[in-house]
């Protein structure tokens, strides 16, 4: 690493010749995989656009120009070089470097970004803004073609092509999003991909044309002529028809070229796009063989590859065998993912029911919608969705499903707090927004048994729209369905959870229990209806109450149950204990349960401040 560790500012990176800047970005891969097996992390993308940020970093000063990622788990070789490789180690753990743009760590990052398609439009604003306050900077979206899949994007390309602003959007396409990408437009860019030579030929065309006396008025006088040949022979751009000056498709690794192609892009006074050939995981075998594998990943053998410990069945991998199970037993069950496949658990469900497995591409939205038509029509569709991805899609859930009482199970993965990812990917709001839509009902599984028997319950026993939230990883200690909403007897106060959270409910039972308090722990399957009967039964008992979940005070389950307890005439101390009224940043989930005050100690340290207000 004794290149890069001499590259400290953006003048010593510029000063690097051509040898420099080839052994740079071979240490660049070096330290990600080095420092990625670790921590832990996104190293398939970042490995194959690592001559791209060398090139943007070089031809753009980040600092002024604004960079737009999107989705921004590929921002890691941008912090290598904008001053964070010293704190790179501290990638993703709490109180380190988060794995997204954070422009509260450096005036480099931009924006904030962790969810997809949405990078144009943000950069579009930012363009008029400048022009607005007659200002002079450059706006840079860098989206991936997984990121194409989503409307969103074509929503703020559509607009950005019409502005005639001054705007470059950067399309690095190595045909994956997480895995391979899905639909027409991936289509369409295949189809692009096979005619890099058009730009060669439009480049030496002009260059006779300027060399010869009145060449400029004959370069004008043709090129209309010109454009309608290459419509005729080659077909025009999905990008050129929206506005888009379109230049590529280019050597995503050849980065000569990138850099005079971003020159290029940089002197345009209209829109660009660019349209970058890469190769996801590029200069490390285990990632380029399995990018999907070291999309996002956990410590692992930088030699071999291979994870640094045995993995235990997840949550999404019950989900995944038990919806295969009932795909057997009724033939109207399918699947529905937006680019997820492999992380909702679908792998084997694609395997065994192509015809009925849907993965949209990134289009939560689509996916909920065409998920009503689905269910309107006789199937029993499964949304398999990330809990903070499903946010996307609040408008379909209301109008398409919900509202005509259609019976769409929605599988929501990674609820409550997911760790390492951090303010973007926390699933700390879906019960609030669940909770919210009329006719939803909402199960809240404590283990992976527990999965299995309420997902067959939603999809072959129950009418109507059904969320089952589930948390990333494996079981904690309690991995048996519970026969009874009591898991444990007592007599002083009463703890209600629900969840995964329930282990460290019961473990602060047990500390209590130490200290001579007897705690009376009641489970709630579902938070949506509340099975206020078995609660009420037991507050009325112990005479005090603590609440605690892994969801944002606003719209909880633990407001309702404390409201209804009152409408009831059953009033007593009372605390709620939960993610508060904000974000989450990245950590370990057991270092964010301390943060909270959600660990099984600060639980039973606010149960004593119950009982001693009484």
């Amino acid at each position: 690493m004794d290149l890069l560790n001499q590259i400290n500012s953006r003048e010593a990176l510029c000063a690097l010749n051509a040898q420099q800047l080839e052994q740079l970005c071979e240490e660049l891969r070096q330290f990600l995989v080095q420092n990625v097996a670790k921590t832990g992390g996104h190293l398939a993308a970042n490995l194959g656009i690592v001559e791209l940020t060398v090139a943007i970093e070089r031809v753009f000063d980040t600092s002024k120009d604004r960079l737009l990622f999107d989705v921004g788990h590929q921002s890691y070789v941008h912090k290598i070089l904008t001053g964070r490789r010293e704190a790179f180690s501290t990638l993703r753990t709490f109180g380190g470097i988060s794995g997204f743009p954070k422009p509260s760590e450096s005036v480099c990052d931009a924006f904030v970004a962790g969810h997809a398609s949405s990078s144009v439009s943000t950069a579009l604003g930012m363009a008029r803004a400048r022009t607005l306050q007659k200002q002079d900077y450059h706006v840079i979206a860098l989206t991936g073609d997984g990121a194409m899949t989503g409307g969103l994007a074509y929503e703020g390309l559509n607009d950005a092509g019409e502005s005639n602003e001054p705007l470059i959007v950067i399309l690095n396409d190595n045909g994956m999003s997480i895995t391979p990408n899905v639909g027409g437009i991936s289509q369409h860019l295949s189809v692009i991909r096979t005619r890099p030579g058009y730009f060669r030929l439009k480049k030496v065309y002009r260059s006779v044309t300027n060399a010869v006396p009145g060449g400029k008025a004959v370069y004008r006088f043709s090129h209309k002529l010109k454009e309608r040949w290459k419509r005729m022979l080659l077909g025009s751009t999905f990008f050129e028809e929206m506005g888009f000056q379109y230049y590529g498709p280019v050597d995503g690794h050849n980065l000569k070229r990138l850099e005079y192609m971003l020159e290029l892009a940089k002197k345009s006074e209209r829109p660009v796009l660019l349209h970058v050939l890469t190769k996801k995981g590029k200069g490390y075998a285990p990632a380029e063989e399995n990018p999907d594998v070291f999309h996002g990943i956990g410590s692992f053998d930088p030699v071999t590859g291979k994870p640094a410990c045995g993995s235990e069945p997840t949550f999404s991998d019950t989900f995944g065998k038990t919806l295969c199970a009932l795909a057997r037993e009724d033939e109207k069950v399918c699947a529905i993912t937006a680019a997820m496949v492999n992380g909702t658990g679908l792998t084997d469900f694609r395997a065994e029911f192509p015809e009925r497995c849907f993965d949209v591409g990134i289009a939560e939205g689509h996916a909920v919608a065409m998920a009503g038509g689905l269910a309107k029509q006789g199937m029993i569709p499964v949304v398999a969705v990330y809990s903070t991805f499903l946010q996307r899609a609040y408008d379909m859930l209301l109008q398409d499903v919900a509202m005509q009482n259609l019976h769409v199970v929605f599988a929501v993965d990674r609820a409550g707090l997911v760790g390492e990812d951090g303010e973007t990917h926390q699933g700390v709001f879906d019960i609030n927004y669940l909770r919210s839509v009329p006719n939803m009902q909402v199960l809240c599984p404590a283990n992976q048994a527990e999965l299995e028997t309420m997902l067959r319950k939603a999809v072959l026993s129950m009418d109507g729209p059904v969320a089952v939230r589930y948390p990333r990883g494996g079981d904690g200690k309690l991995t048996q369905v519970a026969q009874s909403p009591v898991l444990r007897e007592g007599g002083d106060i009463t703890l209600v959870g629900y969840g995964k959270l329930i282990n460290e409910i019961l473990d602060a039972a047990a500390l209590l229990e130490a200290d001579g308090v007897s705690a009376e722990v009641v489970k709630l399957p579902s938070v949506k209806p509340i099975d206020m009967a078995a609660i009420a039964a037991s507050v009325r008992k112990t005479g005090r109450l603590l609440i605690a979940e892994e969801a944002v005070c606003i719209g909880c389950a633990g407001k309702e149950i404390a409201a209804t307890l009152r409408m009831q005439g059953i009033v007593v101390p009372t605390a709620l204990v939960n993610i508060g009224d904000r974000f989450v940043p990245h950590g370990a989930v057991s270092d964010l349960y301390k943060m909270l005050g959600l660990d099984a100690a600060s639980i039973a340290k606010k149960a004593r401040e119950v009982l001693h207000e009484a």
